[in-house]
C-alpha cells in the first residue's frame, strides 16, 4: 500500500495539436523526458475560435496531460518549443482527489531521472 499521497501536487493539463502526428509526437517527448506520467490523445475535435479578428474551426486532437505541478515551468516550456501554434493552448487543471497508487505512479514517472 502507498503512503497517503496529497493530491494538490498534481494536475491535468489540456493541450490541442492540429493533428495525430503532432499530438503522438509531442506526447512522446513529453513522456520520454519524464514532464508526463501518460498521455491521452483524443482526435476529432472541432475548436470553433477567433483568431486575428476572424472567426476560425478548425479540426483538432486534445492532449490530456497527467503530471506533477513542480515540473510544470519545463512541460510548458517543451510544449511552446515545439508546438508548431504560435499560440498553443495550454491550461492546467488542478487533481482534487485520485487513487494513491496511481498519483504515486505519476509522481514516479515524472521524476528528473529514473
Amino acid at each position: 500500500m502507498v503512503q497517503d499521497i496529497n493530491p494538490d501536487n498534481y494536475h491535468i493539463v489540456l493541450n490541442t495539436c492540429p493533428d495525430t502526428g503532432v499530438a503522438k509526437n509531442l506526447a512522446t517527448l513529453l513522456v520520454q523526458e519524464h514532464l508526463a506520467a501518460c498521455i491521452n490523445i483524443i482526435p476529432g475535435l472541432t475548436s470553433i475560435y477567433e483568431w486575428e479578428g476572424k472567426l476560425e474551426t478548425g479540426n483538432e486532437c486534445l492532449l490530456v496531460i497527467k503530471s506533477v505541478k513542480r515540473r510544470y515551468p519545463e512541460l510548458e516550456k517543451m510544449i511552446r518549443d515545439k508546438h508548431p501554434y504560435e499560440l498553443p493552448e495550454i491550461i492546467a487543471v488542478p487533481i482534487s482527489d485520485g487513487l494513491n497508487d496511481y498519483l504515486a505512479w505519476v509522481g514516479q514517472q515524472c521524476q528528473e531521472s529514473l
